[in-house]
C-alpha cells in the first residue's frame, strides 16, 4: 500500500481528545484567552499565546511523527507573532470546511492553513495580504503518456481526473470544461494518490507544491508531477493565492499582521521560513496580486 506520509488531510476531523504541539508546547482544542470580546492583538500580547486554525495538509499545516504542528503557514505564523511581541502559538486542527466557521465562533484568531482567497469565502472572513502564489499541476503516471499538461487536456482526451472534497481544482475543471462523468471527489491526499497509481483516474489536480510534497514521502509510486501551469477560465488566468484569514471584525489584529508578513515577504526571511515545505522565491506574491483584487474576482 502506498502511503502519503505523516499527517492528518485538510478533511479529516480532529478525533478523540489527541493533543498538537507548536514550538514544544502541548496544546488541547479550546481557545484560550485571544480574542473575548475584546482586541485579539492586545490580548494576545497580554497572554503571550495566540491560537490558529490548521487543517492538517502537508506542507501547509500539519501535524508530523513526532506530534509537532508545523509547515509552511503555521511557521510563518510563528516568526509574524514573533515580531507582534507574542511568542505561543497554538494550533487547533479541524475539517478544512470547518476553518472559517471554527474562527468566526471563536475557537481561534486566525487560520493558519494556506487557504486560498475566493470571493465566496471573502463574504464570510477577511484574508491577509497574499502570503505566497501556488498554480495548479497533475500528479499523472510516470513518463505522463497522455502528455496532460491542462484541464483542457483533460476534456480533450476525456480522461478521469481526481480532485479534493472542498478544494478549488474541482471547481477550475469544472469551469474548464469537465463534465462530471470524468471528475471524482476524494477526501485525502493519500486517496489521490492511490486513485493514480490503481488507475482509477488518469490524474490528480491539486497545487504544484502539495503533489511535490506528495511524491517526495512516497518515493516508491509510479507517478510524477507536471511543470504548474495557472488555469485559464474564460479567457482569464485564475491566481491562486493563499492568505492567512481573521474575522471581519478584527481589523487591527489583521494590519498589524500584514506589517510584518510583508517584511518578511520583502527581507527574503519568508523564503528561508518556507523553503524546508518546497516554496521559492518564485511562490512570493507579486506586487499585482492583491487580496482585494482576488476578493473581488468573478
Amino acid at each position: 500500500m502506498v502511503m502519503a506520509g505523516s499527517g492528518w488531510t485538510r478533511r479529516e476531523f480532529l478525533t478523540g481528545t489527541g493533543l498538537l504541539v507548536l514550538g514544544g508546547g502541548v496544546l488541547g482544542c479550546t481557545r484560550t484567552g485571544d480574542g473575548g470580546g475584546g482586541d485579539p492583538l492586545e490580548e494576545a500580547r497580554r497572554s503571550g499565546t495566540v491560537q490558529v486554525g490548521i487543517a492538517g495538509e502537508a506542507p501547509y499545516g500539519f501535524t508530523d511523527e513526532t506530534g509537532r504542528v508545523t509547515g509552511e503557514a503555521p511557521e510563518v505564523a510563528r516568526a509574524v507573532f514573533r515580531r507582534l511581541g507574542v511568542g505561543d502559538v497554538q494550533a487547533t486542527q479541524v475539517d478544512f470546511n470547518q476553518l472559517i466557521p471554527a474562527l468566526n465562533a471563536g475557537k481561534f484568531s486566525v487560520v493558519a492553513a494556506g487557504m486560498f482567497i475566493t470571493p465566496e469565502r471573502c463574504k464570510n472572513a477577511a484574508f491577509s495580504i497574499p502570503d505566497y502564489v501556488a498554480p495548479t499541476a497533475f500528479l499523472v503516471p510516470s513518463g505522463n503518456p497522455e502528455g496532460v499538461a491542462t484541464f483542457e487536456d483533460v476534456v480533450r482526451k476525456n480522461l478521469a481526473v481526481a480532485v479534493l472534497s472542498g478544494a478549488v481544482e474541482k471547481d477550475y475543471a469544472q469551469r474548464s470544461g469537465v463534465p462530471e462523468s470524468q471528475l471524482q471527489v476524494f477526501d485525502s491526499q493519500n486517496a489521490l494518490l492511490q486513485a493514480v497509481v490503481n488507475k482509477r483516474v488518469y490524474c490528480a489536480a491539486l497545487t504544484g507544491i502539495s503533489l511535490h510534497d506528495l511524491v517526495q514521502k512516497n518515493p516508491g509510486a509510479p507517478v510524477e508531477v507536471t511543470p504548474s501551469f495557472t488555469p485559464v477560465i474564460d479567457g482569464k488566468p485564475e491566481v491562486q493565492a493563499g492568505a492567512f484569514v481573521f474575522r471581519t471584525d478584527d481589523t487591527g489584529l489583521r494590519e498589524a499582521f500584514d506589517t510584518e508578513l510583508k517584511a518578511l515577504h520583502d527581507s527574503g526571511e519568508w523564503v528561508r521560513i518556507a523553503s524546508p515545505f518546497g516554496f521559492t522565491q518564485e511562490n512570493v506574491p507579486p506586487p499585482d496580486v492583491t487580496t482585494e483584487a482576488l476578493c473581488a474576482a468573478s
